[in-house]
């Protein structure tokens, strides 16, 4: 019997969605059904075995669509084998990426109704190509305040992918 796992996202630019798409290359014998989280879908959690929640964090905060979600399904979702993915670009840094570090997702963690199984913490993407002009400001300031790259005119991305693929194994081993 193929396992069935319920793909949730929320990304600004993509990232999330990359990282999402590599897990779901390393789950050849699931059936994946995957959902922008943008676009509030109306799911049925109960035929799934496993849920997986990924979710970018853009000016230090979780797109509303996330909080909606886990409000409107909590009761299933904390019956489900269920899984989080903090993407954000504080994550970067080697003593700022896991749930208890980074300060982000430790204060949504805290601050949510929903404690899932597994959570993890990946570092997202710096997309200065896909801002305007006052987005490229902003970040740039925010990344010069916390020693980032400031130069415009390059995209950076930070995901560390090998760890993308060990958590990937180890949430649909079973």
């Amino acid at each position: 019997m193929t396992k069935r796992i319920l793909v949730l996202y929320s990304s600004r630019e993509g990232q999330t969605r990359k990282i999402v798409d590599a897990i779901l290359a390393h789950a050849p014998n699931w059936r994946a059904d995957l959902h922008n989280l943008h676009e509030q879908p109306v799911i049925d959690l109960t035929p799934y075995d496993k849920v997986l929640i990924a979710a970018s964090i853009r000016y230090g905060h979780f797109h509303p669509s996330l909080n909606k979600f886990v409000e409107q399904h909590y009761a299933v979702l904390k019956e489900k084998e269920a899984a989080f993915i903090a993407v954000n670009l504080v994550a970067r840094k080697p003593e700022k990426n896991t749930p208890e570090t980074n300060l982000y997702t430790r204060k949504w963690l805290q601050q949510s109704i929903w404690k899932p199984q597994h959570v993890v913490v990946f570092a997202g993407a710096l997309r200065y190509s896909r801002y305007n002009w006052w987005q490229k400001r902003i970040i740039q300031l925010i990344m010069w305040m916390t020693g980032g790259s400031t130069d415009t005119s390059r995209d950076a991305e930070f995901t560390n992918w090998t760890n993308v693929q060990k958590f990937a194994e180890q949430l649909l081993k079973s």
